[in-house]
């Protein structure tokens, strides 16, 4: 049991983390709490786990999302403020959006702030993350009346590094209809030479989300953020020829869709929205784009997937009645399984988001072959090239149009974002040294060798304790 695995909010991308280091990490031991009122687990979890996490001479590193208050657990256990403390950022709160300001949002990004502080390593799942995270700390702390703390990004970033989240991408070639099957095997998954993400290494392409790509179709409000001061209100697009899209380009000759007959009419297109329903993933503008497509009398089906919590916002019972004639799923789909089999027969994957540090979702839906579109902002021209990024709503409405008047384009599209990058088998390495005793160092990576031993859970307190 060397290595301590601890995470606060045992769910979504968090629990994803902790399952596939439990099960490829050898020789750690894992305590979790349950993914429910966050707030809550980022002000007290530190003393739950002062209280069950026993005391062993095996430990030797400490890994930590920054959901916990690591300074007040290292300090309430002085035992493990000898361990090679390592924090992982799924998220970060200074740039976090919030609907309505308050005093007690400043602890949040605070306590982040001081985890960082007494980490010896702080690891990142995108530039974006990392970069904002640093960049905000001088106007987050000018909210401190007087005697502000200087320089803290100086200390913190040579502690800092990006390690990608690692996505465990299932085989989905049973689920692929013939259309998608077809563009694999003539290479359309990812040609690396010409399918190059975002420069991973500059950030000037960093943009926090504004109120331009927050907003529906040709309508107008203002967005409420944390750092509204940092906001940047991208350029507007110009059409060139490698950002135009599949619907303006001439099409190449290739398999019609499964169903499909020469001049017939296609089947509807297919759009997905699989993320959590919450205000920050901004389903408001995905629903007002949906209903200016019905309204102009557009043929589509949509899949509106992903996670519900305690506070639903209220645009989905509102929308679901006058877009009923066009929904094919609704709600978080009973098993993994199901999830990915919708994926797969769907043409386009949306995202709205205000917030995004990584986007686990977007990327699995584009393994199964989704044309993915999303805000060009936050982390996504990190991960994504330019012609799958909008900058506006009327944008986002122009792209939907075209696909919805010519779905048999979309479904011939190559989409060029290898997916590998982010998968275990090419992370998982960097992972492994990240937890070693000597750490992780700038050019380690490529594929894990040796097979996993797996970790222990003790009886004591079980992964998922409540």
């Amino acid at each position: 049991m060397s290595v301590l695995l601890v995470e606060p909010f045992y769910g979504g991308s968090h629990k994803q983390l902790i399952d596939v280091l439990r099960e490829n990490i050898d020789d750690c031991v894992v305590y979790t709490l349950p993914a429910k009122k966050w707030h809550w687990r980022a002000r007290t979890s530190a003393l739950y786990f002062m209280q069950n996490i026993p005391e062993s001479p095996s430990y030797r590193v400490l890994l930590a999302s920054s959901v916990l208050n690591l300074a007040e657990l290292v300090a309430l256990r002085p035992d493990l403020g000898r361990l090679r403390k390592v924090l992982y950022f799924h998220e970060n709160q200074l740039v976090y959006p919030v609907r309505r300001s308050q005093e007690g949002d400043f602890q949040y990004g605070y306590n982040q702030v001081l985890s960082c502080l007494v980490a010896d390593t702080v690891l990142f799942n995108s530039t974006f993350n990392m970069e904002s995270f640093l960049t905000s700390m001088p106007s987050f702390f000018k909210s401190i009346p007087d005697h502000r703390p200087k320089d803290l990004d100086s200390l913190i970033r040579p502690k800092c590094q990006v390690l990608h989240f690692p996505i465990r991408f299932p085989d989905v070639t049973r689920f692929l209809p013939e259309h998608k099957l077809h563009r694999r095997t003539i290479g359309s998954h990812i040609n690396c030479a010409t399918a190059v993400p975002g420069d991973m290494h500059s950030h000037s392409h960093l943009i926090v989300a504004g109120s331009s790509s927050s907003q529906p179709c040709s309508e107008s409000e203002e967005e409420s953020g944390q750092q509204q001061d940092a906001a940047v209100t991208p350029e507007p697009e110009r059409d060139t020829e490698d950002q135009r899209g599949p619907e303006l380009q001439p099409p190449p000759a290739t398999l019609l869709p499964q169903g499909s007959h020469p001049g017939a009419q296609p089947r509807p297109l297919h759009i997905v929205w699989p993320h959590r329903w919450e205000h920050d993933k901004d389903p408001e503008l995905f629903f007002r784009t949906l209903l200016k497509l019905k309204d102009g009398g557009l043929r589509f089906q949509v899949s509106v997937l992903g996670e519900t919590f305690t506070d639903v916002p209220d645009i989905f019972a509102e929308a679901r009645v006058p877009l009923e004639e066009h929904i094919l799923h609704w709600g978080y789909m009973p098993t993994k399984e199901d999830y990915l089999k919708v994926l797969c027969n769907a043409d386009v994957v949306i995202s709205t988001a205000k917030h995004e540090f990584f986007g686990v979702a977007m990327l699995e839906a584009v393994h199964c072959g989704c044309y993915p579109l999303c805000p060009k902002a936050l982390v996504y021209p990190e991960i994504f090239p330019a012609e799958y990024l909008y900058s506006t709503p009327d944008q986002l409405c122009k792209r939907l149009r075209g696909f919805c008047k010519r779905p048999d384009v979309v479904r011939r599209h190559t989409i060029k974002v290898d997916t590998s990058m982010y998968s275990w088998e090419v992370l998982g390495d960097r992972f492994r040294s990240a937890l070693s005793v000597s750490g992780l160092t700038a050019t380690q990576g490529g594929q894990a060798e040796g097979s996993p031993a797996g970790c222990f859970s003790p009886s004591l307190e079980p992964v998922g304790v409540s």
